[in-house]
């Protein structure tokens, strides 16, 4: 399945949904256009039952290098000239983008090479997780510009995969994090060579794709929702939901004999 954007690719085959940032000119910088068709693309997403991995990508030679600055630095409307609602409306549009993904019920990998920097980086770190080539540079950069170290949702997703020391040094400082580094500190998965990138990230996507529709959907619910989880006790009223969905909805496999038995786990 083959779905028609300008600044998007996107291809869907045997439940594999691979999403392409496509404006390789800019580095994936997301413009109005690219803004506006993310949203549309997350948002169709939400029920779309066919498409049950996703890989996140972008052409070139970088994941997405964060907003058009182009587009803030036009002549004839510069962002200094924004109103205070067009400043509003501007930050919602990417804002709602990371809830939408969120909110997707396909785990999303995100395959990085060179620079996730910005936006870029917060829908990096928005993703399920994350596989690199030695070219990914990962730059929280808001900070570099003036603005607040964290923005769309940078704040929530990074300190809860480094640890939160971790993650304020690098919203404080907007330091760039290499490939080693974010490996090192458990940012991403796996770092391997450029040309095994797309390789490894379909590897791990076919070994979701594998597993139960409805005990995958429900495993990001679940992350999605204990992430947070004010107490152990709402962490396991949210996993026992879970499982007693999949236990009613008919036989399970057996991991080690690979047939199906009712009862056993």
């Amino acid at each position: 399945m083959r779905t028609k954007y300008k600044d998007l690719k996107f291809e869907l085959k045997d439940g594999l949904g691979i999403l392409t940032l496509n404006v390789p000119q800019k580095l994936n910088a997301c413009g109005k256009r690219t803004r506006s068709e993310l949203h549309s693309f997350w948002s169709s997403m939400q029920a779309e039952d066919k498409c049950r991995v996703i890989i996140m990508t972008g052409a070139g030679t970088s994941f997405c290098a964060g907003q058009d600055v182009d587009e803030m630095d036009d002549p004839a409307h510069p962002f200094y000239k924004w109103s205070v609602d067009e400043i509003y409306a501007f930050q919602h549009e990417m804002s709602d983008v990371i809830l939408l993904m969120r909110r997707a019920p396909q785990p999303i990998i995100a395959a990085v090479r060179g620079y996730a920097a910005g936006g870029g980086f917060s829908m990096a770190v928005a993703a399920d997780l994350r596989v690199a080539d030695p070219t990914a540079k990962f730059v929280a950069s808001y900070v570099n510009i003036g603005l607040s170290g964290a923005d769309m949702g940078s704040s929530y997703h990074f300190p809860r995969q480094v640890t939160l020391a971790r993650a304020l040094e690098y919203l404080y400082t907007g330091d760039a994090i290499d490939a080693t580094r974010a490996l090192e500190i458990g940012l991403v998965n796996h770092v391997v060579p450029a040309a095994k990138l797309m390789g490894k990230a379909k590897e791990i996507a076919g070994k979701m794709l594998s597993k139960s529709p409805l005990g995958l959907k429900l495993t990001k619910e679940v992350a999605n929702q204990n992430i947070g989880a004010a107490s152990l006790e709402s962490a396991l009223y949210m996993e026992d939901r879970n499982q007693v969905l999949c236990l009613s909805a008919g036989p399970i496999r057996n991991p080690l004999k690979g047939n199906t038995k009712k009862g056993s786990r």
